[in-house]
Order: structure tokens, then sequence, then C-alpha cells
């Protein structure tokens, strides 16, 4: 783990495999931090990629974000982090919030983007019930703190099947969320209560794309899935069984299947 002063903030981030293989730029959700995708990590750096893996601004060991944080804010961020390592594109994932921040990357820089992997995500913009909705969870987290909300989302953001019978994985998720400081949680919340539609965006998309999903995600489920298939008709779409909203966390042996799968068959060797 390093870190970089950037945009007035301080971001730590992984920087993992050989310097010659393929850039993969994986960004976490909300409210967590980098390890979420400690098993990707491992599967692609063992694969001969090189794996940019961030703690986003309010999250994780990153500087601590107040006010609001725009989707766009990350991905400047993330674009800063990717010049600082001399990393002219890359493939760029990201699961819920972070794959919408893919998708902002795409949207504000898509020359830096070789190909997108999206999991667990939507395109549309916020609707107004979600924008209130976001924005008193935003009030919440900063007058109660973590615990209650992570306690309470726990049985969504994991498959709730999965809370008992993958007790490991169950205490990793709830340990980053109540570890997140709830200045940037509700920091990303506000600014992600604003974010722009982004399908227009990914009608455009001509790289490679995956999309990803828990079959029992009930946040981002199948639907929603299909509708970015349905923007994006070349794009490869797995539904991974016996997972929820972090299929990487609950079923990355499947989940890491497809992704080596895909950059394999669709991505282009870096020559």
């Amino acid at each position: 783990m390093t870190s970089i002063a950037l945009r007035g903030t301080t971001l730590h981030y992984d920087d993992t495999g050989p310097s010659t293989g393929l850039p993969v730029l994986l960004i976490h959700g909300h409210p967590f931090n980098r390890t979420l995708w400690a098993p990707q990590v491992e599967a692609l750096v063992a694969a001969g990629h090189r794996v940019i893996a961030p703690d986003l601004r309010g999250y994780g060991e990153s500087g601590v974000e107040a006010g609001t944080v725009h989707l766009a804010d990350f991905a400047d961020d993330l674009v800063g982090l990717l010049d600082h390592l001399g990393i002219e594109q890359a493939v760029v994932g990201g699961v819920s919030m972070g794959g919408q921040i893919a998708m902002e990357l795409q949207r504000g820089h898509a020359h830096r983007v070789s190909a997108l992997v999206l999991s667990d995500t939507s395109a549309p913009a916020e609707t107004e019930e979600g924008k209130a909705f976001r924005n008193r969870l935003a009030d919440r987290l900063l007058t109660e703190g973590m615990g209650g909300y992570a306690d309470e989302v726990i049985g969504k953001m994991l498959a709730d099947y999965n809370v008992t019978a993958m007790p490991d994985v169950a205490e990793h998720v709830l340990r980053m969320m109540r570890a997140t400081d709830p200045r940037g949680a509700a920091a990303a919340l506000r600014g992600r209560a604003e974010r722009p539609d982004y399908r227009d965006t990914l009608g455009a998309v001509r790289s490679p794309v995956l999309i990803v999903v828990g079959a029992d995600d009930v946040y981002t489920p199948v639907s929603d899935a299909e509708t970015i298939r349905e923007l994006v008709p070349h794009a490869v779409l797995t539904v991974i069984d016996g997972a929820g909203h972090l299929p990487g966390a609950e079923q990355p042996a499947r989940f890491n299947a497809a992704l080596l799968d895909f950059l394999a068959e669709r991505v282009a060797p870096r020559t």
C-alpha cells in the first residue's frame, strides 16, 4: 500500500502485479474500501495483470471528505492516480457506486478506458425519491454513525442466506462498513444523489464491456444488468448464482472466472 497527495486529499492505493501487465483499475462501492477486491486482486495478479485498487476519498485509509463529493470528483481523482502511475489506459471495473464511477470515467475520460467491468450497478440518474432517501441517510450517518446502518443492510449487501452461510465474508463486509468515516459516506451519498444519467454514455461505448450481477441482488437486480446489456449490445452479461450485491466477495471463484475469461477473450493484450 502506498499513498499520493492528490487534488486536495490523500489517496491510499495498492499497485500490484507486473508493471508490464494489462492495467486493471478496481473501484470499490459504498461504504467499503479497497480490500473488498482482495480475491480479484489475487486472481488478476496470478494471471499476469497489473491491478490498481484505491481507497476512494472519504473511504478506507484515504483522506476524509466532508460536504458533497460528486461521482465526477471520484473519477477525476482516479485519472490523477493513473497519471501519477504513468498509465495511459486501463480496464476500469467497479461495483455498485464504483460501477457508476466507472461509467463517469467513461463519460468524462473515455480515452483512458480500454474496457469496462460493471458489477451490480445501474445507469439512470437518481429519482426524486432516491435523492431524498440518500440525503436523509447522509444526515442519519452523520448523527448516528455507521454501526446501526451496517447491521441493517448486511442482509442486502450480501444475499441474506450468505450472512450466516459465509460468516467470514459477512464479518469482512461489516468491518468495512463500520470502519468508514460517516463524513466520507455522507459526502458520497449527497454527490451520488446528483449523479447524471449514464444511459447515453453506455449506448456510445465501443470498447469491451463485462456486466456482472448477483442472481439475488436486491439493490440492483438482474433486470438492471439486463437494461445495461440492452444499451450495450456487444457486452458480456454474467449472472452469478449464490450471490447478492457483492458477488466478487460472495462467490469469488465464479466472479474471477468471468472476469479472467473476459480479459483473455475480449480485451486485447498490451503490445
